[in-house]
């Protein structure tokens, strides 16, 4: 794989993150806009991730019957003039509709991505291209918050979206011009009417749900945190909307480490080796983060440690869980890929939805979320482990 293709691959996987953080400074913002509160706000939230779970299912069939490249272009045009809609929204329930219709065009890119690795790695080197692409693409969370709190100063926050439908843009002539077809030549397509059968079948496998659950439940946990952190951070502990987009960016560089240390050592062991023990991290820290956020401390300081090892160690989870559910389905990798997406951003949807539903005041709905989805994610490990 070429490092061109590694880095539009790690673009087009960005559209999710970048679609998210960009505009969580801009919440306190959006809710003065639209004359409503945070918690009503983080319903954009929510329904990206319903659409990022929904339109999965939808570009699998197609890109193992049409192949990679034109459902792909197709998702970027439509994630580009959504993106513009948001800008130009009228009010909060305007907003939920496009950033669903934003998400389905987005997902695309995450589907999209994930089949062409497979399509042209062994398991062990589909593990190792996964965590190359987190350094990639974990650049968005990173600069996002940071660019999202500028552009909000600068131009407002209809802005952040113009940015967006730009990066779209640029992607999609990037596809056109430089993405070669991978579906195999001796691979023959698959029909879009064995598509339920095609779903059925992949639910039916004990290893590829296992995993698949797994990395979904420590992704869940990851999206509590991204809905839960505007809250916490700028109402709660009243950090500024800068320093929280450096706060969030510190996690997400941990998350990035964390992915190379994970592709260095697949040169010792597989991925089922390695993510058996990195979830056991993760369990470990969000037990701490719940037992932190309980004793309720007057400052943000002691929720930062668990925090960061938490979200950190889910760099060396995300990619194994990955490489471990598609190594057995080559034959129909997109839908595979689409179907764990779907899979993970639905209970990414849930856990996001009830942080704002177990809302508080307190930082303990967020750190209660993590912590079962952590243990959730340890369980569903260990069972596929004692199957395999």
């Amino acid at each position: 794989m070429t490092l061109r293709i590694l880095i539009l691959l790690g673009a087009l996987s960005a559209f999710g993150p970048l679609a998210i953080d960009l505009y969580l400074p801009a919440f306190p913002a959006l809710a003065q806009a639209f004359g409503t509160d945070i918690e009503h706000v983080q319903l954009t939230l929510a329904a990206y991730f319903v659409g990022l779970a929904i339109g999965q299912l939808i570009y699998g069939p197609l890109i193992d019957r049409f192949g990679r490249r034109g459902p792909l272009l197709i998702g970027v045009v439509l994630f580009s003039l959504s993106s513009l809609a948001c800008a130009l929204v009228p009010d909060l329930d305007w907003m939920v509709a496009a950033r669903f219709i934003q998400a389905l065009g987005g997902c695309v890119g995450m589907v999209a991505a994930r089949t062409v690795v497979r399509d042209l790695c062994d398991p062990t080197t589909t593990a190792k291209v996964f965590s190359q692409l987190v350094l990639v693409m974990g650049v968005a969370p990173i600069l996002a918050p940071v660019l999202g709190g500028v552009l909000l100063a600068a131009f407002g926050w209809p802005s952040m979206f113009i940015v967006l439908a730009l990066f779209g843009s640029v992607c999609g002539l990037a596809v056109w011009r430089w993405l070669p077809e991978t579906y195999p030549a001796d691979m023959p397509r698959r029909p879009l009417g064995g598509a339920l059968a095609n779903y059925g079948r992949l639910l039916r496998d004990s290893s590829f749900v296992g995993n698949a659950l797994a990395g979904g439940f420590a992704m869940g946990g990851m999206f509590a945190y991204i809905a839960g952190s505007p809250f916490v951070y700028i109402e709660l502990y009243e950090v500024s909307t800068q320093h929280y987009a450096w706060l969030f960016g510190l996690n997400a560089a941990g998350f990035i480490l964390l992915a190379q240390v994970n592709a260095a050592l697949m040169r010792l062991r597989g991925p089922q080796f390695w993510l058996m023990r990195w979830v056991w991290v993760h369990f470990a820290s969000g037990m701490a983060l719940l037992a932190v956020a309980l004793a309720q401390p007057a400052a943000l300081w002691p929720l930062l440690l668990p925090l960061f090892c938490s979200i950190a160690s889910l760099g060396c989870i995300m990619p194994n869980a990955t490489a471990c559910a598609l190594a057995r389905h080559g034959a129909n990798a997109g839908s595979a890929s689409a179907l764990l997406g779907s899979l993970q951003f639905s209970i990414a949807a849930v856990t996001s939805a009830m942080v704002g539903a177990l809302h508080d005041g307190s930082s303990v709905p967020l750190a209660g979320v993590i912590a079962v989805c952590a243990l959730l994610a340890l369980a569903l490990t260990v069972w596929t482990a004692s199957r395999d």
